[in-house]
């Protein structure tokens, strides 16, 4: 790392956070790692998850799947996503289910050679984005998929308002669960709970849940998740301005009286977007505005009395909650670390110790001597 913006990855909390859940909900576990493990590494929390109890790894696409590959994961993979009916052969090759999800793409696997190849059946039971909208229809796409020689190992649906609203979480189930007792089907992987719905939801169809952001302790009903993602800066030039002077791009900002303004080099195109001005960032005990509009590579902070080169600066972690961040921006904790940009490295923490860094356009390596 050279430029001394990163983020930090805390493995062990992320072990601590699988294990909690799974005794929680007492199932098979399936970690979803989509968008490289949300932007903080796909192969690195892969290994963390499989090392605490996971049996089975998500990813939105067959080229994230196949980056896991690549990196020498040979776990359980399952493609939450759509897929080409074209890439069948190489699929059933890499031991990579797929997600069938409408009566066209059962046909196209079918015609393509689908024989051997793992899949899963996707319901649409409200959230109204892929998988079979009727009973009829998945009956069907499960004779077709059967009849290719596809092994049909696993039926699952996606809760869309699990972390408020239970009643349309109770009628997304119980479509879900009619359609499983419907087909009488010997599935070995039956899922429909994602994080808020694996610590909050009680169902006996399912064998198995699906757990994304609360890795990172993100969480509606559970607040004692571990935090393990902690995105920092540090200042590289403070100078004292004087009333009047102002700041940034757009002059938005004017000094009141003389003030000490840090530059610190992380920006919109690192993922800090710019409607963090306003807000605060926390650096040495202190909480100071981010003045004058965020910079595609820097942005300003005031401080409250001059603060040395080199001082950190956290942008979310221990003392600024990645949930308040995402309240002030009026978005969710998902989008903001998935923002985060293949340019900042990430560093991984184990017992304490920073083990090594990745950073997708320098040498990739979980090994810091590496």
């Amino acid at each position: 790392m050279y430029r001394k913006t990163w983020l930090e990855v805390n493995l062990d909390a992320i072990e601590d956070n699988v294990r909690t859940i799974h005794a929680i909900c007492g199932k098979r576990f399936i970690a979803v790692l989509k968008a490289d493990a949300y932007g903080c590494g796909d192969i690195e929390v892969a290994n963390a998850v499989l090392r605490a109890g996971a049996s089975m790894i998500a990813v939105s696409s067959l080229d994230e799947a196949m980056m896991l590959r690549n990196q020498g994961c040979g776990a359980e993979i399952l493609i939450l996503g759509a897929t080409d009916p074209r890439d069948a052969a190489l699929m059933e090759k890499e031991n990579i289910t797929v997600a069938a999800y409408s009566p066209e793409f059962a046909a196209d696997l079918a015609a393509a050679g689908c024989a051997g190849l793992k899949v899963h059946l996707a319901i649409d039971t409200g959230m109204t984005r892929i998988g079979y909208r009727s009973f009829e229809e998945s009956r069907a796409a499960l004779k077709t998929l059967l009849d290719a020689g596809a092994k049909v190992t696993g039926i699952f649906t996606h809760f869309s308002c699990s972390d408020f609203d239970p009643e349309f979480t109770d009628r997304q189930y119980q479509i879900f669960a009619d359609t499983v007792k419907g087909l009488n089907y010997g599935f070995d992987w039956i899922h429909c709970d994602n994080s808020d719905a694996t610590i909050n939801f009680r169902d006996p169809v399912s064998n198995a849940c699906r757990v994304g952001i609360s890795l990172y302790g993100i969480s509606t009903y559970k607040n004692d998740l571990k935090r393990p993602l902690s995105f920092y800066s540090t200042i590289i030039m403070a100078k004292q301005v004087h009333e009047g002077d102002r700041v940034g791009y757009g002059a938005t900002y004017t000094a009141k009286e003389g003030e000490w303004i840090a530059t610190v080099p992380v920006g919109y195109a690192d993922g800090f977007v710019r409607a963090n001005q306003g807000r605060h960032v926390y650096v040495d005990g202190e909480l100071c505005e981010i003045v004058g509009r965020v910079c595609m590579d820097q942005m300003m902070i005031r401080l409250p009395h001059r603060m040395l080169t080199g001082t950190k600066v956290e942008l979310f972690g221990e003392h600024i909650p990645l949930e308040d961040m995402a309240k002030d921006l009026n978005t969710i904790p998902y989008e903001i670390i998935c923002l985060i940009s293949g340019r900042v490295t990430r560093t991984y923490v184990e017992h304490g110790r920073v083990i090594g860094e990745a950073n997708e356009r320098l040498t990739k390596s979980i090994n810091a001597g590496e």
